[in-house]
């Protein structure tokens, strides 16, 4: 079947979309898959599975015909020159941690300079960092300008003699800022350096051809294109390839082996030791025929009215401060909310069923250099994404900044006050999810008696997406243990509350040996929290009773 932008249709063709009833917004994480690509995968695994290439078998040659006819539909895809350089990984992480290892031998001396920019992911910064530091090499960063452009002047200064490589991403997972590619990549090429692109975002919402781009390598991971986890994609130039050393070793990258010698495998096996995730490659070669039917022209230009109208419905709405405004955007808008912590606000839309993604996006430089100490919420949309996914999101919000998003929270009645426990009374007596979740925001809110000089990295908590703070003071008399918690989020605030109202009075030996988590479960928090959430949560749990342990006799 062909046909035209018809997102009523297209949205029929995601089981999750259509059925689900959620808003997820959450695309530039990982993207829903069309019941082709589940069909296909399914199909692999119930009528051909076997391994590929070395089975004499029908099982196995099915299998390896459908594997490599998903190469050859891969290089089609992005235009490459030819199949034997389009190599399989388990994503464009792994992807770039192929280039980064190979690259070192013989390419990368004391010296020579990497360039990356501040609007990498953190695995286009990371590998090369490391890589740099393993080398002597110096690793260097082009600023980004208060729009969330490159800046492309810095860009030709940093540009030289010593640049061996420079990495840089398509589209920014951030703030959907478009880079200037083909000139960055021309610019590159003149000072005599090798080009790598993280075309992670980019491939999805931008047609790519690497030969147009003119790049060296160019990665790229299937979740985000429609397909299963697992699987992407490294392209290199073939001689490039032929020249760098295998990554890993094993099964399948050999030719020939002895025990003093090894002879590797022609490309592109020399870069796929072991048995390869087949019903991945399977999976994103059926999502690309997927692609394929769509015109890709229409769903940018649908995507781009759902970023304008959430830009135009964001900028309207009270205490919504808008990240960034580049020159090009593409699918990503990035903002904060006065008076919400990033993860908070994520939980309330949440609760509405509506995903959005909140936090550093593994952009921390960015964010530093964007002074977003906390991070920022991002909607980010995919093709299946409508005008009424953007309208229920800008109604939340709004409803939000008026109070009205949530119903009023309880409030600790004076019986309550006068009990032992007031709150957890309080908590037992509210009736559902929304009504509890809304009294630990009431109590999130209310001021801390953490003290300011205490929130230093001695006692910062690793391990929690908030920042969250814990200090104690024991009594060695009569073995009392006594705990302060401080978070920037509400909610971890709020739920410390609680833990804290459970402590109070306790012997460092009552508290080891206290059913922490269960008294969670009990009041019915730990089960509606999201992972992130009940993670930090139980990070708290184990650093109290780490402290108890060691404060007990």
């Amino acid at each position: 079947m062909s046909y035209h932008f018809d997102v009523d249709l297209i949205r029929q063709q995601f089981p999750l979309i259509s059925s689900s009833g959620i808003t997820y917004l959450d695309n530039a994480a990982t993207t829903q898959k069309p019941q082709s690509v589940l069909d296909d995968v399914e199909h692999f695994y119930r009528s051909y599975n076997a391994n590929v290439h070395r089975g004499a078998h029908q099982l196995s040659d099915q299998a390896t015909n459908t594997y490599e006819k998903a190469r050859n539909q891969i290089k089609d895809f992005i235009n490459a020159p030819k199949r034997e350089e389009i190599i399989w990984t388990s994503g464009a992480t792994a992807s770039i941690n192929l280039v980064a290892q190979s690259f070192a031998l013989g390419h990368l001396k004391p010296g020579d300079e990497i360039i990356i920019s501040l609007l990498e992911h953190h695995s286009n910064i990371v590998p090369w960092q490391q890589l740099a530091q393993r080398c002597g090499a110096t690793l260097r960063a082009i600023p980004v300008t208060d729009r969330g452009d490159l800046d492309m002047e810095a860009y030709q200064r940093v540009l030289g003699p010593k640049t061996r490589l420079v990495a840089l991403t398509q589209l920014s997972n951030a703030l959907g800022t478009v880079t200037p590619l083909k000139r960055c990549i021309a610019l590159a090429r003149q000072a005599g350096a090798v080009t790598f692109v993280d075309g992670a975002q980019g491939i999805v919402h931008l047609k790519t051809d690497v030969q147009d781009l003119g790049c060296d390598f160019y990665a790229f991971s299937g979740h985000k294109l429609y397909a299963p986890t697992g699987i992407g994609v490294l392209w290199g130039k073939q001689a490039l390839l032929e020249e760098l050393p295998p990554y890993q070793f094993g099964g399948e990258m050999i030719e020939w082996v002895s025990i003093e010698n090894t002879v590797f495998n022609r490309l592109p096996f020399k870069f796929e030791a072991g048995t390869p995730n087949i019903a991945g490659a399977i999976g994103l070669a059926s999502a690309v025929r997927f692609l394929s039917k769509i015109d890709r022209n229409a769903a940018a230009k649908h995507e781009q009215q759902l970023l304008d109208d959430t830009l135009d419905g964001l900028s309207q709405i009270s205490g919504i401060k808008l990240i960034g405004k580049p020159k090009q955007r593409a699918a990503v808008v990035s903002f904060t909310l006065d008076g919400y912590h990033t993860y908070d606000l994520a939980t309330l839309l949440n609760q509405h069923q509506i995903a959005i993604r909140t936090g550093h996006h593994c952009t921390m430089p960015l964010m530093e250099r964007l002074n977003l100490t906390d991070g920022s919420a991002r909607v980010s949309f995919a093709l299946y994404n409508n005008h009424e996914d953007v309208a229920r999101l800008l109604e939340a919000l709004d409803s939000l900044t008026k109070g009205s998003l949530h119903p009023a929270p309880k409030q600790i009645s004076k019986a309550d006050k006068q009990s032992t426990n007031p709150i957890k009374n309080a908590l037992e007596q509210c009736r559902d999810w929304q009504t509890r979740y809304s009294l630990i925001m009431k109590l999130g809110k209310e001021p801390s008696n953490f003290p300011e000089a205490q929130k230093t990295e001695q006692h910062r908590l690793h391990g929690c997406t908030s920042q969250v703070w814990i200090s104690h003071q024991f009594d060695a008399t009569n073995q009392q243990l006594q705990f302060r918690i401080e978070s920037d989020a509400k909610v971890i605030r709020g739920l410390s509350r609680v833990l804290l109202e459970a402590l109070e009075g306790l012997t460092a030996s009552e508290i080891y040996n206290m059913d922490l988590d269960a008294y969670f479960h009990q009041l019915d928090l730990m089960q509606h929290l999201s992972a992130s959430r009940g993670n930090g949560i139980r990070a708290i749990i184990e650093e109290i009773q780490s402290v108890a342990s060691g404060c007990r006799k």
